[in-house]
Formats: C-alpha cells, sequence, structure tokens
C-alpha cells in the first residue's frame, strides 16, 4: 500500500478560476469593518456571511475572503478549520446536529443518532442523495438539561426519542426559528455614535 502524496506548494484553485463573492456578499463583509480596529477582527463574521450566501466556504472563497481582509489565505484557513460550524464542501439543505456529550449519551443519544443514520439513510459526515440532510455530531450543544438533544440548522430540538425521528425530519419546519435572530450580525453597520469594537486590544487604528 502507498500513501498518495500532496505537493503542499501546489495550489487547490485553478489560478483563472472566476470569483465565487458576489459585490453583495464582499459589501456584507465591509459593512463590518467599522465595527472592528482590524480587517484582521472581520475574519469570523466573513466566513459566516460566505457560508451563510454559499452554503459552504471553498478553497476559492477563502482565498477572496483573504485578499478582501489583506491577510494570507491560510489564516482563513487555520480559522475555519478549527470551528466545525464551517464547511469546505457542499452540505444539504439542512444539517442534522446529534450531541455526543455525556449527558446525551446517558439519555439515549447513540440510539437518537441511529435512528436518524437509519431515516435517512446516511452515515456521519454524508449527505442524503436529494441535497436535503447532512448529518454530523458534535461533542456538546451546551443543553444538557434537555438531553438527549439536536439542532437542525440553528434550532435546537429537546428530548428527542428515537420514535420522535420520523415525524420531526418529515416535518418542514424543523428548523424554524422560534425567536428573530439578533441584529448584531444582520445590521448594515454600526451607528455613527458607537464605538468599534475592540479586538484584541488594539491601538484603534484600522487597516
Amino acid at each position: 500500500m502507498s500513501w498518495p502524496t500532496i505537493d503542499r506548494n501546489q495550489s487547490p484553485v485553478v489560478s483563472d478560476a472566476p470569483a465565487v463573492l458576489n459585490d453583495a456578499v464582499r459589501e456584507k463583509i465591509r459593512s463590518f469593518f467599522d465595527r472592528y480596529d482590524t480587517k484582521r477582527a472581520v475574519l469570523l463574521p466573513a466566513l459566516h456571511v460566505v457560508q451563510d450566501a454559499l452554503g459552504y466556504v471553498s478553497w476559492k472563497a477563502m482565498m477572496e475572503i483573504a485578499e478582501l481582509l489583506g491577510i494570507h489565505p491560510s489564516s482563513v484557513f487555520d480559522t475555519l478549520s478549527f470551528y466545525t460550524h464551517f464547511w469546505t464542501h457542499p452540505k444539504g439543505k439542512k444539517v442534522v446536529v446529534s450531541c455526543r456529550n455525556l449527558s446525551c449519551t446517558i439519555m439515549g443519544g447513540a440510539k437518537v443518532l441511529d435512528a436518524i443514520k437509519e431515516e435517512l439513510g446516511i452515515g456521519e459526515h454524508q449527505t442524503t442523495e436529494d441535497g436535503r440532510y447532512s448529518l454530523v455530531t458534535e461533542e456538546c450543544l451546551a443543553a444538557c438539561d434537555h438531553a438527549p438533544c439536536l439542532l437542525i440548522n440553528e434550532k435546537l430540538h429537546k428530548c428527542v426519542n428515537p420514535a420522535d425521528v420520523p415525524a420531526l425530519l418529515a416535518d418542514e419546519n424543523n428548523d424554524r426559528l422560534d425567536m428573530p435572530r439578533s441584529d448584531l450580525f444582520d445590521a448594515p453597520g454600526r451607528s455613527e455614535s458607537s464605538e468599534p469594537i475592540a479586538a484584541g486590544g488594539g491601538n484603534g487604528k484600522k487597516d
């Protein structure tokens, strides 16, 4: 058996590949610049903006984010790869996140996960053929008092039983939030009277 050789000096992106971030996405990222002391500090919001728009953050998108923020592409990848929330390849329209921590395991979380796999016909880190669902697990969803729990996109489902799974996954509204999202992310930018958010004790100068 031989292991494939990877040339890390070879870019995974074709040099003349078309841009993937449109003007609206770029402008949304720029709207965060006045909230922070440096453009580098906008990296996490930028990743969220891109994933919301494209569904995932491709290698090409990472390079364009880096250019927009004036940082090296490796800094974008280092940050993206630290968080399990971000995807580097296409995912389903809805992502089911099953908690695998101790509280959920004791309360039957493993059986719930098995029921999800059986109902969707996929394993962890896989996507259904129709592109409707992807399945992943997380170490903790911070809802131990409602174990076993799971997320469908951003909506938390509490005290889920294996018998609940078929109806839950068939529900078209299973990812609809019961309350509005914060204005912090969706706001176009800070008001003139507000102060920018400090990032890492910077000197207040913008890039």
